[in-house]
């Protein structure tokens, strides 16, 4: 499996959205990978190959999202890019479906059933929570980049901040999976 192959497929031509993505999703794969050297991440088992290519496919859906702030020219919601995101990898080609699913459940720091319908998200209503290791740890790497500003990394005091404003079960999420990947202020 290549993502940049995928890549290429859902975005052949070299655009300032295919730059960021590219951009945004190296700087989560590299953070994914720093965060697997802690010594606690070597209970967990996790395999390199799938958080690399999943932390490089997490964001595929977002150009067809409404973001003209990140460069999103599309129609459907923002909150909406991890769902799309993950269809159209299991449309594209089979055996994807771990890849699909990091998609979809990386949003936030997950989402839940309860959340969607409380905060009328339009988005299927069901838990997006991620499960595997692979998924949580994406999910993680991914709230120290924003696609928007400088991109430069956040810290973990900062992406609090940032949470806080979902709620405190984001942020407990957030907190969860730090402490699962060793990662401290």
């Amino acid at each position: 499996m290549n993502p940049i192959e995928i890549i290429n497929h859902f975005y052949p031509e070299d655009t300032p959205l295919r730059r960021l993505l590219l951009k945004h999703s190296r700087q989560v794969c590299e953070k994914a990978l720093e965060i697997m050297q802690n010594p606690v991440c070597r209970k967990l088992e996790l395999d390199p190959r799938l958080v690399a290519d999943g932390a490089m496919l997490h964001d595929i859906g977002i150009g067809f999202c409404h973001a003209p702030g990140i460069l999103c020219e599309g129609d459907a919601p923002y909150i909406a890019h991890g769902v799309i995101g993950a269809k159209m990898l299991r449309e594209y080609r089979a055996g994807l479906e771990p890849y699909a699913r990091i998609c979809e459940r990386h949003t936030g720091v997950g989402i839940t059933a309860k959340e969607v319908a409380a905060q009328g998200l339009p988005i299927p209503q069901r838990d997006y929570l991620p499960e595997t290791p692979e998924e949580k740890l994406i999910a993680l790497a991914d709230k120290f980049y924003s696609k928007s500003g400088n991109m430069q990394e956040k810290s973990v005091s900062a992406i609090r901040r940032s949470l806080s404003k979902f709620g405190d079960d984001s942020v407990a999420r957030f907190d969860a999976l730090c402490r699962l990947f060793g990662v401290a202020e």
